[in-house]
């Protein structure tokens, strides 16, 4: 039995967690789809299911060549409609990551009539706020949202997040609102940490020559993903700087309100990022494309664009 083939009959067992329920399904005898299973897993040098007389299981080994092989087998799939006549539609699995903030605001609403179009794709989104692993953790691409320090990957700016300073009507009464920069030193953040157990930043501005500054504020809260900063600072716990886009309805129905707009942080750079291969897989470009037309129409230019 071809590679191919062998690896179609593992992908079989392993979804339908039966050797007896695989054979049946791809019409081969049962001895064949263990054989089959057998071969695969003694050219690897690795055992890919645990057997025993009730279920079948994925090993850890198993569940990683799960993942790869269903990959490889639609870039497979995907390179043979290229020479038929009539290509077929786009299919396969797309994992991508990106945080809470773009997810919910700008690419989830828009998601369902993707999905409809493209109704032969699977895919798998990660919302986290921390920097994923692109190539360790199998992602085809990320939105990532801050400076790009991986030079293995290929970057293409998308634009950048306007920032803004808010706090709520509660904190500002019982804080008062500040208008100048000494201020702060009376006034109190909530602070933001990807991973927490770092120092906080503290409150960040552009200076008149356009240099990041920074003014330590106090605060007694820290926290680590983009809900949580927005769920404090509306609770009263302080000013937060974050994406306008992220608080446009807060604001504009008067559950926040912008404190020191002359002092802006810089604009945060947001990129999609995939890693450097010759030939990206057709969905794969597909779904990139889809995102940069929904995603850059809510940025500013980005720098020297």
């Amino acid at each position: 039995m071809e590679q191919l083939d062998t690896m179609r009959v593992f992908l079989q067992v392993a979804e339908l967690g039966s050797f007896v329920r695989a054979s049946e399904s791809l019409g081969l005898p049962r001895a064949t789809v263990s054989d089959a299973v057998q071969q695969l897993e003694n050219r690897l040098g690795t055992r890919l299911l645990h057997r025993t007389t009730r279920r079948v299981q994925l090993t850890q080994d198993g569940q990683l060549f799960l993942q790869r092989s269903r990959d490889l087998l639609a870039d497979f799939d995907e390179l043979a409609a290229l020479f038929q006549q009539q290509q077929a539609a786009v299919s396969g699995r797309l994992r991508v990551d990106m945080s809470s903030v773009i997810a919910r605001n700008m690419v989830l609403p828009r998601l369902p009539d993707f999905l409809a179009a493209h109704p032969g794709l699977q895919l798998e989104l990660s919302s986290t706020d921390r920097r994923v692993d692109l190539v360790r953790e199998g992602f085809d691409c990320v939105v990532r949202v801050g400076e790009v320090r991986d030079a293995s990957l290929i970057c293409r700016p998308l634009g950048c997040f306007e920032l803004v300073n808010c706090a709520s009507p509660a904190y500002l009464a019982a804080h008062g609102t500040p208008q100048t920069l000494d201020d702060l030193l009376t006034q109190r953040l909530v602070h933001y940490l990807p991973q927490l157990g770092g120092k906080p930043d503290g409150f960040e501005y552009l200076d008149a020559a356009g240099q990041r500054c920074l003014v330590a504020v106090a605060g007694q809260l820290v926290v680590n993903s983009a809900d949580a900063y927005l769920a404090a600072c509306l609770a009263g716990m302080g000013i937060i700087q974050l994406p306008r886009m992220a608080v446009a309805a807060q604001l504009a129905a008067g559950q926040l309100r912008e404190v020191l707009p002359q002092w802006q942080a810089a604009p945060m750079p947001v990129s999609l990022l995939y890693a450097n291969r010759r030939h990206q897989p057709r969905r794969v470009q597909l779904f990139m494309n889809w995102l940069d037309e929904v995603i850059r129409p809510h940025l500013l230019p980005a720098a020297g664009a």
